[in-house]
C-alpha cells in the first residue's frame, strides 16, 4: 500500500506543478500603527502546500498566527481546487511598507506595497471604551455623481453574542455596499480590540452639503474572562458613531452639454481591428468598443455606438454591462460589439471617436480617444466586384438585421480523444490521492487512539473549544468542534446525522438539522442556529432501550458516492 501511494504521489506532481497557480493578496491596502492585516497566500489547481519562508518580513512586520483553508468547486463539469494559508501581519512602523516576492507551492508571488499611517489622534477618546464606532469619508469634498468612500469601523472588547450597526440611508444619496466585511485586531491605548470593518460607497445626486448622522450599534458583550459568561444574556451595549459632513460641489459650469462623468480613471478602447489592416466586401469584422470607469457604476456611462460608415454597414450587438469594485471603488463597464460589413472595395475610414470625462483626482477636465483608422477593402473572394447581394437596397427600406457568424477553426467543434483521456487520468488521480489520504488519516487516527491521556483533549477543552467556534461564523469548524465534543461521550458517533438521531432534544436536533443545511445547501439562508442556547445544558442523550446495548460503531463510518 506505501508502495502504491509513494507511486501515485510522484505521477500526480507534474500534474499539480503544471496546473497549480498561485497570488498573494492584502485584505487592505493601507492601515494604522498597531492594528492587522492578512497576507493571503492561495494556490489554485494545486494540492496542499507549505507556509512560505517569512524571515523576510520581520524587519517590517510581526507574524502573529497563520491559518489555511481549502475549497472545491465544480464549475461546467471542470473540478476546481484552491488552498489558501492566511497569514496575520502587524507593521512595526508607519510608511510605505513592502512584501516582498515568496516561494510558494512551488511558484513565486508578486510584491505588494502596504500604506501604514501614524494612529488616528481621536483613537485617545475611545480607547478606554469596551465598544465604540468610528467613520470615515474619502475624500470629504466631491461633485455630483463622484463616488466617495465612506467606510465604518466597530471596536469592541471580548466577544459579541449579538449585535446589528445600520447601514447609512439618505435621501439623495445612492448607498452600496463594497465587499464584504473585514475583520482584524487592533491595539488601542494598550487594550485589544476587536474591528469589523464595512465599506460603502456614496454617490451623491445633488449639491450642497450633505451631514451623514451618527449610526447606531446595538448588541450584547461577552466578558472573555468569565467562563460562565458565554451562557448568559451578555451584557447590553450601544454605540453611536460621529457624523460626518460632506460638501458636494455641482457640474463645472463650463462643461457645456456632454455626459457628466466624475471618475478616478477612464479608459476607452476598440478592439478587433485587423492586423495587417486589411478587410474584404461581404465579409464582417467583429469589433468590440469598451468603455471602463472607476469610481462610477455602468448606469452612469453612456451608451456606445458607430457613425454611418461610407461603404459599409454597421450591426450593432446586444451591450454587455456590469459594476463590480475592488473594495474601494466601483468599476463600471460598458461594451458594445459591432459587426461590419463592406459592400464595397477601396478604403473604408473609421473615424477619430472621443469621450470627455472629469479626472476627479487631478480635478481636470480630459478626454478618452480612439483614433481613427483606415482599412483596405479588398473585393469579394472569388471576383473583382461586389456581389449582387450587396448593392443598397431603396431609399424607403431600412436594412434588416442579419446574423453574422464568424468562421470556426478546424476541429472546433470536438475536443481531441487525447485530451478527454488525460482528463479522465486527472480526475482518476485527484480522486486516489482523496482515498489514499483519507486511508493514511485514519491509520493514525486508529494508531493514536491508544495513546496516553496527555495527547488526547480532555472533555472541557473540547467543550470550550465547540463554545470559542460558536461564537464565530466558519460553519465548517461549528460542525467539527460540535462532533468531536460529542464524540467524547458517544465515540460512535458517525457524522451529525448520527449525533441528531442520537438525541432526545427537538431544540438540539433542529440546530444541528441547521448547521447542516447552512453548510451543504446551496439556497442556504435565513438566521445562523443559536448553537449556544441548544447544548447550553449538554446533550440531551436518548435513552436506549432496556436491555439493549449501543450499537457497536460501523465498520466503515465514511460513504463512498
Amino acid at each position: 500500500m506505501r508502495r502504491w501511494i509513494a507511486w501515485f504521489l510522484l505521477a500526480l506532481l507534474p500534474v499539480l506543478a503544471h496546473a497549480a497557480q498561485v497570488q498573494a493578496s492584502l485584505d487592505r491596502s493601507q492601515v494604522q500603527l498597531g492594528e492587522t492585516v492578512t497576507l493571503n497566500l492561495r494556490v489554485e489547481g494545486g494540492g496542499l502546500a507549505q507556509a512560505p519562508d517569512l524571515s523576510a518580513l520581520a524587519s517590517d512586520f510581526d507574524v502573529l498566527g497563520r491559518s489555511s483553508n481549502t475549497s472545491v468547486s465544480i464549475v461546467n463539469g471542470q473540478r476546481n481546487m484552491q488552498f489558501t494559508i492566511g497569514i496575520a501581519l502587524r507593521p512595526k512602523h508607519a510608511g510605505q511598507l513592502t512584501i516582498p516576492s515568496l516561494d510558494f507551492a512551488g511558484g513565486r508571488t508578486q510584491p505588494l506595497t502596504l500604506t501604514v499611517t501614524p494612529p488616528d489622534p481621536r483613537a485617545a477618546a475611545n480607547s478606554g471604551k469596551a465598544v465604540f464606532l468610528e467613520t470615515s469619508a474619502q475624500p470629504t469634498t466631491v461633485r455630483v455623481g463622484q463616488q466617495l468612500l465612506f467606510t465604518v469601523r466597530l471596536y469592541f472588547a471580548g466577544s459579541l453574542s449579538s449585535g446589528s450597526l445600520e447601514d447609512p440611508r439618505l435621501p439623495g444619496i445612492d448607498a452600496r455596499r463594497l465587499g464584504d466585511d473585514l475583520d482584524y485586531d487592533v491595539v488601542r491605548g494598550g487594550r485589544a480590540y476587536h474591528v469589523i470593518e464595512r465599506r460603502y460607497a456614496l454617490i451623491p445626486q445633488h449639491a450642497g452639503t450633505i451631514d451623514i448622522p451618527p449610526l447606531q450599534f446595538q448588541g450584547e458583550l461577552i466578558d472573555p474572562t468569565d467562563p460562565d459568561s458565554f451562557f448568559a444574556m451578555g451584557t447590553p451595549a450601544t454605540a453611536a458613531s460621529p457624523a460626518v459632513s460632506i460638501d458636494v460641489q455641482p457640474v463645472p459650469a463650463q462643461w457645456g452639454s456632454s455626459a457628466w462623468l466624475p471618475a478616478r480613471a477612464l479608459s476607452l478602447t476598440l478592439e478587433g481591428i485587423p492586423a495587417d489592416g486589411k478587410a474584404r466586401v461581404g465579409q464582417p469584422l467583429d469589433l468590440a468598443m469598451t468603455l471602463q470607469a472607476t469610481g462610477l457604476p455602468y448606469e452612469a456611462l453612456p451608451a456606445l455606438s458607430l457613425p454611418d460608415l461610407k461603404g459599409a454597414t454597421v450591426y450593432p450587438d446586444k451591450p454587455v454591462t456590469g459594476t463590480r469594485n475592488d473594495g474601494q471603488w466601483l468599476i463600471g463597464r460598458r461594451q458594445q460589439n459591432f459587426a461590419i460589413v463592406p459592400s464595397q472595395a477601396g478604403a473604408l475610414t473609421l473615424p477619430a471617436i472621443t469621450l470627455k470625462w472629469w479626472n476627479v483626482q487631478s480635478g481636470q477636465a480630459e478626454e478618452a480617444r480612439i483614433a481613427a483608422q483606415t482599412l483596405t477593402v479588398l473585393p469579394a473572394a472569388g471576383g473583382t466586384a461586389a456581389p449582387a447581394a450587396s448593392e443598397p437596397a431603396p431609399a424607403s427600406s431600412a436594412p434588416a438585421p442579419v446574423a453574422v457568424a464568424t468562421p470556426a477553426t478546424a476541429g472546433s467543434g470536438s475536443t481531441p480523444a487525447w485530451r478527454v483521456l488525460v482528463l479522465i487520468a486527472v480526475a482518476l488521480l485527484l480522486l486516489g490521492g482523496a482515498l489514499a489520504v483519507a486511508w493514511i488519516w485514519r491509520r493514525r487516527v486508529r494508531s493514536g487512539a491508544g495513546a496516553s491521556g496527555t495527547a488526547t483533549p480532555s472533555h472541557r477543552a473540547l467543550r470550550l473549544a465547540f463554545l470559542a467556534a460558536a461564537r464565530g461564523g466558519d460553519v465548517a469548524a461549528q460542525s467539527h468542534a460540535l462532533l468531536a465534543w460529542a464524540r467524547a461521550e458517544r465515540p460512535g458517533l458517525t457524522g451529525l446525522g448520527a449525533l441528531a438521531e442520537a438525541l432526545a432534544s427537538a431544540a438540539q436536533r433542529e440546530a444541528i438539522e441547521a448547521l447542516q443545511r447552512r453548510r451543504f445547501a446551496a439556497d442556504a439562508g435565513g438566521p445562523a442556529p443559536d448553537l449556544a442556547s441548544a447544548f447550553r445544558q449538554g446533550f440531551q442523550w436518548r435513552e436506549p432501550p432496556s436491555g439493549e446495548e449501543p450499537p457497536l460503531p460501523p465498520l466503515y463510518p465514511f460513504k463512498l458516492r
